[in-house]
């Protein structure tokens, strides 16, 4: 939620997750950011998908079995990225439904979750120019 808010990008949540999401871990997590965060909760794939955000761009998922390293992969605006549980990563049905699966070239397994997406954030805002205004007095904390 954090790096969210930092980046000035909404955090779509498709239930069920891999970690609780009530109201109070959400606040716990979010610490001084929740509310500079544009949360989002889908119940369920079926319905992140209907979601009208999806008209635009392509699914990009990333993924320890991606097909296209970072450093090879153009992003556009309105793509929506995607990661899943350290643990499992996503469901079959998710990567049938990505239009592009992207993989951190690393020494090693894996890296944890936010991590990846700082990572991959980070490399599709500096390619789009969707890098936030470097104004950062709404974010600091009261």
């Amino acid at each position: 939620m954090r790096l969210a808010a930092c980046f000035d990008v909404a955090l779509e949540v498709v239930e069920p997750c891999g970690f609780p999401l009530s109201d109070r871990s959400l606040r716990r997590a979010a610490l001084d950011y929740a509310s500079c965060a544009k949360v989002l909760r889908h119940n369920g794939w079926s319905a992140f998908l209907e979601d009208r955000a999806r008209a635009e761009g392509r699914l990009v998922l990333f993924t320890t079995k991606g097909a296209t390293p970072l450093t090879e992969f153009s992003f556009a605006a309105g793509d929506t990225l995607i990661f899943g549980r350290e643990s499992a990563g996503v469901p079959e049905e998710v990567h049938a439904t990505a239009e592009a699966r992207v993989l951190i070239p690393i020494k090693g397994r894996s890296l944890n979750v936010v991590t990846a997406m700082a990572i991959g954030l980070a490399e599709a805002l500096r390619q789009t120019g969707g890098f936030p205004s470097s104004d950062l007095s709404a974010l600091s904390p009261p």
